[in-house]
């Protein structure tokens, strides 16, 4: 009996796309209508009139808060868990320094693994529901004071503590500049964090459910999620779209440089998605923000964006491809005055939580999860040489 007969195999397509691996009750991605959700609410609509600790209290507890208590309370209990333990507070200024020439991402991924082991995270196979929703809860909170700690470290300046009074999105930006947040900047920040939540089994949310499926401990699924989100191709188009723009520079080269670019094959950081065949819902709404902020850069993006849908319409007739949610994410980061090198530790600082529930929800199946790849290289079994 040959190998093949013994273990089923499926043929899947490249990248498992459209492939259905598991079922969750977390949300989804539905690409031909340009719609997704957080359980059962659009995400977006969550974006415009909740706050982002509502949304973590979805993801996490199944229902957003029932009254002003019941968050306050919530906010309460997270809000002591941004604070870092002495031991771990005490190693970021070495780690900050030998990560300064690759950013606070790369720094977050050692922090948040030294976080995990020095509150003792176990493997989430080892404990019961509450005790691993305890350790998501904690990583989730420390992530954004490890990330604007490596920053502002990595540039000679004194990490901020954490204020306890500070909602997740204000608190990010107190900590990352040291200044009372303007709350209009704040606002248009939390609803860029809130659309940024989860977005179905992406590339990085996949990657923490692997891990997580073969019970490892909260703080190793998500340094895994990290490494995949730091990817050119998944989270780290921020500020690569907005240099796109500065490439471009001006009104008048819009036409010739994207027409070079995609005669040329090249990618244009901001434009497409793997899964929407329509308009991003999440650039939709960022573009109202940008809009509402007004002023040279976003006439300029919104211009950049009808002349690419123009010339692609044109180059490339039949294909959809629309603004991503990096596009107008990078012009609205650029408004509230965050430093480029912060635009994708800010969408970790949001997906942070996507990931844990997703974690939690992956932990109660004890099922390992365990594809096949199919085998292209020589025939075997060949003869071993001898040494020469």
């Amino acid at each position: 009996m040959d190998g093949r007969s013994m273990n089923t195999t499926v043929e899947v397509p490249r990248g498992l796309a459209g492939v259905v691996v598991t079922e969750t009750q977390l949300g989804d991605v539905r690409g031909l209508e340009g719609f997704y959700h957080y359980r059962q609410y659009s995400a977006v609509e969550l974006a415009e009139s909740r706050t982002f600790e509502d949304v973590w209290h979805l993801m996490f507890r199944g229902a957003l808060p029932a009254d002003r208590a019941e968050r306050d309370a919530f906010g309460a209990e997270i809000a002591p868990l941004r604070h870092l333990p002495a031991a771990v507070r005490d190693a970021l200024p070495a780690l900050a320094g030998a990560t300064a020439a690759s950013g606070p991402l790369a720094g977050l991924r050692t922090a948040l693994s030294l976080l995990g082991a020095t509150a003792g995270f176990r493997p989430v196979y080892d404990l019961t529901p509450e005790a691993r929703a305890a350790d998501a809860l904690a990583a989730c909170a420390a992530v954004p004071t490890l990330l604007t700690a490596l920053h502002r470290l990595g540039r000679g300046l004194e990490p901020v503590e954490p204020r306890d009074d500070l909602p997740y999105a204000a608190n990010h930006l107190w900590m990352l500049t040291g200044e009372e947040p303007d709350p209009v900047r704040a606002r248009a920040v939390e609803r860029y964090l809130v659309s940024t939540v989860d977005h179905g089994f992406n590339a990085s949310t996949f990657t923490a459910r692997v891990i997580a499926s073969t019970g490892a401990d909260v703080a190793a699924c998500l340094t895994g999620a990290i490494g995949a989100l730091s990817g050119p191709l998944h989270g780290g188009a921020p500020s690569r779209a907005l240099d796109t723009l500065d490439a471009i520079g001006t009104v008048d080269r819009i036409g010739p440089w994207i027409r070079e670019r995609v005669l040329a094959g090249d990618r244009i950081m901001g434009f497409g998605h793997p899964v929407y065949r329509t308009e991003d819902p999440r650039s939709r709404m960022l573009r109202g923000i940008a809009l509402d902020f007004g002023g040279p850069l976003v006439d300029f993006a919104v211009e950049v964006e009808r002349q690419v849908e123009e010339i692609l319409a044109e180059l490339k007739p039949g294909r959809e491809l629309h603004t991503n949610v990096e596009f107008y994410a990078g012009v609205v980061m650029e408004l509230c005055g965050l430093p480029r090198e912060m635009f994708t530790p800010t969408f970790c600082a949001a997906r942070v939580v996507g990931w844990s529930a997703n974690i939690l929800e992956q932990a109660a199946d004890s099922k390992i999860i365990r594809p096949a790849a199919r085998y292209a290289g020589p025939t075997p079994p060949r003869p071993v040489p001898p040494l020469g």
